[in-house]
């Protein structure tokens, strides 16, 4: 354990950059709390998305770097903003008509429209939690409406009270002139309406610990601070729920990062330090841009595990949490491939090199084997050659190149041959472009039929690119990629392939020769038209 953790001190992975940054505060005496704590916040005004697995991914890769260099205990708590009020009604779901006179409730007073929970808060924090659960994270959940009115929140609460002007201070130089005229820290829940009101206070009593307010009809009210009367505007809410809770560590997106000074100087005005932060880039869509809730551009986690594993999804957000990167279909299949490549590399490194593979990050020290005996883009090869539509014809294939491979014994790669047949009937099947060679590449590919009717050397893909080489030279293509450009385009009707020797072994000789002579009397043109 001891070599291990000398090599995380020196690891330059960043889950362990971040993790020795946490230690540091640290250096003179543990947490009087008894653990670091890191957090992730939730709004759950709709249904998680892609980048609240990727946060709380990438948080839980670094706690577990943390863990590795510290036997300080360590927590992840993941908050759910649930008593925000309800701003508009969410376009995908039942009834939203009834939910139309519930508008700036908090989210736990709307009634649920699906009919499952006792509020619509409680329903989305449902989701959130199964969502969690699903990938084995491990958390501890806090609901904002439970944090304030329990009274966990209220010894800040009073502080915020008590330092009001510091607190305002701080916002103020951070808002327009017109919104300066209204804002206040804090937002009262109405005691006859249940809204969470923005209105500007008339006076806080730091010595009662209450806020006088005039309502939207002009009445005027007095409320306690603490218990669940009132709630803090967002930016507060976070410096002081980091106060409260003692927050070591949290990420947000690079759009929050103009804010880390303002959430900052709140957590100090209320004598607290700040936690550690990680910025990382948004992703982007097919087009560079930005992907949103809203929009619904790029890719959901559902249609990532249509076609791919979520350890697959681990290793995309692992990559480069600092640059931003395209989440689209097409990153998919790369994904998987280096995610095993990984997964292969794993056991024979040394320390140094296994701190620092993805692979690490994602299932800590219990780093499973590889299954995948055929690679990901293979497999969408084999789908596109076989005009495959299920995993069984794949394993028609896949059992005469692999015979010790059953799906019993290989889930993995009997899950990755079902979604190469998704992937491959959604993506790749309309995009092909089939056509005819010309009559050199005609030459060349009648002498690999040839070559391939008198093989003997059975099922070795080294022995099988060999002889696709030799042909390729045999009939002087210059360079050599030409040829191959050509092998593709002709008899997998796309200009990229895989390792053609590769492919042979796994769809067979016999089998590459009829695709062959298909492909030279323009069957599989025809068959593409159809």
């Amino acid at each position: 354990m001891s070599d291990l953790r000398d090599a995380a001190m020196q690891s330059k992975a960043w889950p362990f950059e971040e993790a020795r940054r946490v230690l540091k505060r640290y250096q003179k005496a543990p947490p009087e709390k008894g653990y670091v704590l890191f957090e992730t916040g939730y709004g759950p005004s709709g249904l998680p998305h892609i980048g609240t697995f990727g946060e709380v991914a990438r948080t839980t890769m670094i706690r577990r770097a943390f863990e590795v260099i510290s036997d300080i205990p360590t927590k992840l708590i993941c908050f759910s903003d649930d008593l925000d009020g309800m701003r508009k009604v969410p376009g995908n779901v039942p009834d939203g008509e009834m939910l139309q006179e519930h508008l700036q409730k908090p989210l736990t007073s709307v009634p649920d429209p699906f009919g499952t929970h006792e509020s619509f808060g409680h329903h989305n924090n449902a989701r959130l939690r199964a969502f969690l659960d699903r990938f084995g994270f491990e958390y501890d959940f806090i609901s904002s409406t439970e944090f304030y009115g329990s009274g966990q929140f209220d010894e800040v609460l009073l502080r915020c009270a008590e330092r009001y002007d510091d607190i305002m201070k701080i916002m103020l130089k951070s808002l327009r002139e017109e919104r300066r005229q209204t804002y206040s820290i804090f937002l009262p829940i109405h005691p006859e309406t249940g809204r969470v009101l923005y209105v500007p206070m008339k006076h806080v009593d730091a010595k009662e610990g209450t806020i006088t307010f005039d309502d939207e009809e002009g009445k005027e009210w007095t409320l306690p601070v603490t218990g669940g009367h009132v709630k803090l505007q967002w930016k507060p809410d976070f410096g002081a729920r980091w106060a409260a809770l003692g927050v070591d560590f949290e990420m947000y997106g690079k759009d929050h990062s103009t804010n880390t000074p303002i959430y900052d100087g709140i957590c100090r005005a209320l004598g607290e330090k700040a936690p550690e932060h990680f910025t990382y880039e948004l992703f982007l869509d097919e087009n560079g841009q930005k992907i949103s809730k809203t929009s619904g551009n790029g890719v959901s986690i559902d249609e990532w595990l249509t076609y791919a594993s979520a350890e697959s999804l681990s290793y995309f957000m692992y990559q480069k949490p600092k640059t931003a990167k395209r989440l689209f279909f097409d990153v998919i299949p790369k994904a998987v491939d280096e995610y095993h490549q990984q997964l292969r590399a794993y056991p024979g490194q040394d320390a140094k090199a296994q701190l620092a593979n993805p692979v690490f990050h994602i299932h800590g020290a219990d780093v499973p084997a590889s299954d995948l005996v055929v690679p990901f883009s293979m497999l969408l090869n084999l789908a596109s050659a076989a005009s495959a539509h299920d995993k069984e014809t794949m394993w028609g294939f896949i059992s005469k190149y692999a015979p010790e491979a059953t799906p019993e014994t290989h889930p993995g790669l009997d899950e990755a041959a079902g979604h190469a047949v998704r992937y491959y009937n959604d993506f790749v099947k309309p995009t092909k472009t089939f056509r005819l060679p010309d009559d050199r590449e005609r030459a060349a590919l009648e002498d690999l039929a040839e070559r391939l009717r008198g093989w003997e050397g059975g099922q070795d893909p080294e022995a099988l690119q060999s002889e696709v080489f030799a042909v390729g030279k045999a009939h002087e293509f210059e360079p050599l990629r030409d040829w191959f450009k050509a092998i593709y385009e002709v008899l997998l009707g796309a200009s990229q392939g895989p390792r053609f020797g590769g492919f042979i072994a796994l769809y067979g000789v016999n089998e590459t020769i009829a695709l062959i002579e298909a492909g030279l009397s323009g069957a599989l043109l025809e068959g593409a038209s159809q």
